[in-house]
């Protein structure tokens, strides 16, 4: 599809440090507010230069160390979300992406970008505090049935990455799972024995993470 006629790359490079938003009576420090930053970055395993996450029980670590959004997506979340400012960075995402969307990003897809290189691991779990970023209870439900979910990258070689960088796929999972498939079958109300094939071969692959592997595999033993 698209990826072929249009460049993947980098249109917004964004990091945000962790701020202690009021909820509810009470407050939470959250690391979901990024701001597009200009010039070279450095990519580490964990993180980019300056970002920070403030749970690291369920964000960051070297499975989650970029979080990446596709721009398409702003159109339809300007529709679904009227009158709503959303800039660039607003889904919490570190690298605002272009030509990547989800049918045609693969699980253990390993792409070159800058000087670094970086692999497909998983679709985002959106949890609660997207609904404190958009003031918006309803927000974590929306975005996993959008299916709009972008992707996380581990970083298999750090490097510097900037804005405007070129996404480049250097190699692709054999298994060829889809973030969109993946989402798929993680929503579905009941599963095919075709989707149950699937499960057995998302499993292999190495780039998914343990996590996950342990949640299919259990879900197939209730199943076996």
């Amino acid at each position: 599809m698209g990826a072929h006629r249009t460049h993947m790359k980098i249109l917004s490079l964004n990091v945000g440090v962790p701020r202690e938003v009021p909820v509810h009576g009470g407050s939470i420090v959250t690391g979901i507010f990024k701001q597009p930053v200009e010039g070279r970055v450095t990519l580490r395993r964990l993180n980019l230069d300056g970002d920070r996450q403030a749970d690291l029980t369920v964000h960051g670590g070297p499975y989650k160390a970029v979080y990446a959004y596709p721009h398409e997506h702003y159109k339809y979340w300007k529709k679904a979300l009227p009158g709503r400012a959303l800039p660039l960075g607003v889904f919490g995402e570190n690298f605002t992406t272009e030509g990547m969307l989800e049918t045609e990003v693969f699980i253990g897809d390993k792409y070159s970008v800058g000087t670094a290189e970086v692999t497909v691991t998983q679709p985002r779990q959106p949890c609660y505090k997207l609904n404190v970023r958009f003031d918006d209870d309803l927000m974590v439900k929306r975005f996993l049935t959008s299916g709009r979910s972008g992707f996380y990258l581990s970083v298999t070689q750090p490097g510097e990455v900037a804005v405007g960088d070129e996404i480049k796929l250097v190699s692709r999972d054999p298994h060829g799972i889809s973030i969109a498939e993946f989402n798929r079958i993680f929503t579905a109300k009941s599963l095919t024995p075709d989707d149950l094939a699937l499960i057995q071969k998302m499993i292999q692959i190495p780039a998914l993470p343990q996590d996950w592997k342990d949640y299919y595999r259990e879900g197939l033993a209730r199943i076996g």
